[in-house]
């Protein structure tokens, strides 16, 4: 990349990880914020630096597409909470590339064929490229896996377990209401694996393609396991016999044999029902084959320091690897072709 290059960057959103991106962004010593997009009316017109936490920066939010869409600048970071095909398509037509946190774009094969089209003719007309990444699916999907795939030459099975331990969450509605702790016992709600088997398996199957086993078969199926015992969480109550986690794997098979599995660990508690090897908040990653290795990766920070921490795991990759977007060939990219990503600190 060029020496002392400077990156024009535009910070579409401000939730909880978008708030830290732009933080990122404006202290950034190779980055310049060029401009802040936000989907609340509240927000439209303060001050970047006022919505996450630093001094006046000059750039004023706005919640106009037309606006981001006529400044100059080289990437957006979009990190909405839907994905509006009408605008990215806007701002890769006007030579803005994007790296986003929505998980659409992970592996091209596997969209839509109609919206495929679209962002791929946006992208020939501006020049630019997209890339989807962040935490999980992301870094631990691809640009972790890959590297421990390396170390085989016979490949058995990847598992890749994510644990959340969401007992210290104070949030009722979320934890009770939306996710399902503490509801009677009943069968698992399939749409919510479905849900995930469309980020998740389009990260695992670009994997799966790249080392010459593509997945011909997505599986993924939701179980629910019971508390052993009453326990009282920062939510509140959740009584014995009734929703202590959850467990959602999806599996990318060739030819009829698993080759790539991820599991969603989320739970209240280690005491329950089923035998899960639960453990603290984290990833486990294991390889099966000729030199097979198991990896275990915790996040060694405080209770609480716990909830300023995790915004960075999923905005901080997305930022880092703006030089390498930015440089790549128009289109959807993907993990295997931009290869590491490397973080400027200076």
């Amino acid at each position: 990349m060029p020496e002392g290059k400077t990156w024009r960057v535009v910070q579409w959103a401000t939730g909880n990880v978008g708030s830290r991106a732009l933080r990122m962004v404006i202290e950034h010593p190779r980055m310049e914020l060029a401009g802040l997009w936000v989907s609340s009316p509240d927000k439209v017109g303060k001050d970047a630096g006022e919505l996450c936490g630093l001094a006046e920066t000059g750039i004023k939010a706005t919640n106009s597409v037309d606006e981001i869409v006529a400044l100059d600048a080289d990437c957006v970071l979009f990190m909405p909470q839907g994905t509006d095909y009408d605008a990215l398509c806007a701002l890769l037509a006007s030579g803005k590339n994007v790296v986003t946190t929505r998980g659409d774009f992970h592996y091209p094969p596997m969209m839509d064929a109609a919206k495929r089209a679209r962002i791929e003719e946006a992208c020939a007309k501006g020049g630019t490229s997209i890339y989807s990444t962040g935490s999980s699916p992301g870094f631990v999907t691809e640009a972790l896996a890959i590297p421990l795939l390396s170390l085989q030459r016979e490949h058995g099975l990847l598992t890749i377990d994510e644990y959340a331990d969401v007992s210290s969450r104070n949030s009722p509605d979320m934890l009770f209401q939306i996710m399902g702790f503490a509801a009677p016992m009943a069968p698992f709600d399939q749409r919510r694996a479905e849900h995930l088997k469309g980020d998740f398996g389009s990260s695992l199957s670009q994997v799966a393609e790249a080392i010459g086993l593509p997945a011909d078969e997505i599986e993924a199926f939701g179980e629910l396991s019971a508390t052993t015992g009453d326990l009282h969480i920062a939510a509140g109550k959740v009584p014995a016999g009734t929703v202590g986690a959850m467990r959602t794997t999806i599996t990318c098979k060739h030819k009829g044999r698993p080759v790539l599995r991820f599991r969603a660990n989320w739970y209240v508690t280690t005491e329950i029902e089923h035998e899960w090897d639960l453990r603290e908040s984290g990833w486990r990653i294991t390889t099966e084959g000729d030199t097979p290795v198991k990896v275990d990766i915790t996040f060694p920070v405080s209770e609480e320091d716990y909830a300023a921490y995790t915004p960075g795991l999923t905005a901080h990759r997305p930022i880092n690897a703006i030089p390498a977007v930015c440089a790549a060939e128009p289109g959807i990219r993907t993990t295997v072709e931009l290869g590491q990503i490397i973080p400027l600190y200076s």
